[in-house]
């Protein structure tokens, strides 16, 4: 840790449970309180707003119309990096900002969650070596103006090549270069940053749609809501609406009277494998004619994209195609030496950025910077950026919404406010066979509860001692066990299987089933938690089964059109149950 640390904002450790009770008093809170910022949007960027503003002593409340996380910030690459592309792109202050970002959320906020992982970028030859070379080492320069905790770079020769990549082919083995970046599994983050923010008073509500914006003399000062569980609607008072929705930011303009967007949609997909399928002692970055492609190691598989194309259609259903696949797959196959086939992905899924509209005609071109405007009194739309920048993106609109309050805020604290679980972690991590000798649970479980959750494993384990069945495993081949799902519904805001199986575990994208022989056990545990009917858990599982059905139909689609239509058959779970 850094001398940062010393100075540490600290949160209380109770109230952060985003627990059914805890939604219901929420959301009376919404109806009764004029807040100081309604934040709409529950992707990282959204929720780093609504931590940004509680943390300077604002009120604040969230809503979200899916789950958190459920849009991008659950389909991105699960890197925190500098970006090293953009280099060449000239884009050198994005790339220093997000450098800092990503030492500082490896040491400062959230060591639990982001952890180094280490590339090999295979070279074509000699002048490939010293370009390539050079932007690395800047990179490097980049990352290191306040420290870095990565290692510098390393220049390989062929035979140390062959020894960490024996899956390259070995015909195009001519040297590499080794450099770190970090990943993180983005939806636990957000999640994580969510409670944080709700344990500093926020007042975090997914599943809860604005379909309009109110005004008082020309003015923004508030937003209709409908709870899609319940079905009722409201209206919540505000000093300032922030519009942090991402690729939906212009449906939230238009409410203000806004018709000009400054988003465009770019679609990403990526595919899962078995680890035991790519004989790779590290991750792996190839350049392509438009981008780069990236072999991320995540858990017991890869991690494989990016594509980055256009979308116009649905934003809620983002669909990977079979030319999509197919061109991951060419791609990766042109340089390892064992070929994937389709038999191999485990897993596929699709995400949107939300670019800056900008002069070029591809998507791979525009900016992934950020913009915060001011569109109309009492509305201020953050738009762009990525995930590695959400803290300073946040500080930013927050600066904002005191510009359109005329108050001076104090400046933003996030820097030194560590997320949930973060606290006390070095110091546990030397402690993990003491906890689970305590615990009677075995030391990969531990580890497992511990890289997901941090400091914050008592959770899980008091719920095993008291329910030492919820020790099983959810799916005999993954890590997950059931004591997870409880804790999702009483302490991560978990509403519908969905949640579960896509993201407070990965198992949707784990699984050759998709998660789906798993649905009945998490609906009758959730069952429990929420009161469910037979009825009510038959409906979820039937959902769930669909959506899988629908999203393994559209990978054998060939257009975007016809992938989303296979998708929209599965309809939408939330609002659906009034």
């Amino acid at each position: 840790m850094n001398n940062a640390a010393n100075s540490r904002v600290q949160i209380p450790n109770e109230g952060d449970g985003l627990s059914p009770q805890y939604r219901n008093d929420a959301i009376e809170k919404l109806r009764k309180t004029n807040f100081d910022v309604l934040v709409v949007g529950g992707g990282i960027t959204g929720v780093g707003c609504a931590l940004d503003a509680a943390s300077r002593g604002m009120s604040v409340a969230l809503v979200e119309q899916g789950d958190i996380a459920s849009g991008t910030s659950s389909r991105s690459s699960k890197l925190i990096h500098g970006g090293l592309r953009y280099l060449e792109q000239f884009q050198f202050a994005l790339v220093k900002e997000a450098l800092s970002e990503r030492n500082l959320l490896l040491t400062n906020i959230a060591p639990h969650l982001v952890h180094r992982v280490d590339f090999l970028y295979p070279l074509k030859g000699l002048s490939e070596r010293m370009y390539a070379g050079l932007g690395i080492g800047l990179y490097d320069l980049l990352a290191r103006r306040k420290g870095s905790p990565l290692p510098r770079h390393r220049h390989l020769s062929k035979k140390r090549v062959a020894a960490k990549a024996p899956a390259l082919n070995s015909r195009l083995n001519k040297g590499a270069i080794m450099y770190s970046d970090a990943t993180v599994d983005d939806a636990r983050y957000t999640i994580c940053a969510a409670r944080t923010a709700a344990g500093l008073g926020a007042s975090i509500i997914s599943s809860a749609r604005v379909t309009g914006l109110t005004k008082t003399n020309d003015r923004v000062a508030g937003a209709l809501i409908k709870c899609l569980e319940s079905g009722q609607e409201f209206e919540v008072g505000c000093k300032t609406v922030v519009n942090a929705t991402g690729v939906w930011t212009s449906e939230i303009e238009a409410h203000a009277g806004m018709r000009q967007s400054r988003v465009t949609a770019s679609k990403g997909i990526h595919l899962v494998v078995a680890a035991d399928r790519l004989n790779l002692k590290s991750g792996m970055i190839l350049r392509t004619s438009t981008s780069v492609l990236f072999v991320i190691p995540n858990g017991d598989h890869w991690v494989i994209g990016t594509t980055d194309s256009e979308w116009q259609l649905n934003k809620a259903h983002p669909a990977a195609t079979k030319c999509d696949i197919r061109y991951l797959l060419q791609t990766i196959n042109s340089v390892i030496a064992s070929p994937l086939s389709e038999e191999d992905v485990i897993g596929v899924y699709a995400g949107l950025r939300p670019l800056l509209t900008g002069e070029s005609d591809t998507t791979s071109q525009l900016s992934r910077e950020h913009a915060v405007t001011h569109p109309a009194p009492g509305l201020v739309s953050i738009s762009g950026g990525k995930y590695t920048t959400y803290r300073v993106m946040a500080a930013e609109t927050i600066d904002a919404v005191g510009v359109d309050q005329d108050r001076k805020l104090p400046h933003s604290k996030t820097e030194n406010l560590p997320l949930i679980g973060a606290n006390g972690f070095d110091t546990m991590t030397e402690q993990l066979q003491a906890l689970a000798t305590a615990a009677t649970v075995s030391l990969d479980v531990t580890r497992h509860l511990f890289s997901r959750h941090g400091t914050r494993v008592r959770e899980i384990l008091e719920l095993i001692e008291n329910r030492p069945t919820l020790l099983d495993r959810i799916d005999p081949a993954l890590p997950y066990i059931q004591a997870e799902i409880v804790h999702a519904v009483r302490y991560e805001g978990a509403l519908h299987i969905e949640d579960i199986l896509i993201r407070r575990t990965r198992l949707s994208i784990a699984t050759k089933d998709r998660g789906a022989n798993s649905a009945p056990l998490v609906a009758d545990l959730m069952a429990s938690e929420l009161g469910w009917d037979e009825s009510r858990i038959q409906r979820e599982i039937h959902h769930y089964v669909t959506r899988v059905e629908s999203e393994l139909a559209s990978h054998n689609q060939s257009d975007d059109e016809s992938a989303e239509a296979s998708l929209l058959t599965a309809g939408e779970i939330r609002g659906s149950f009034h």
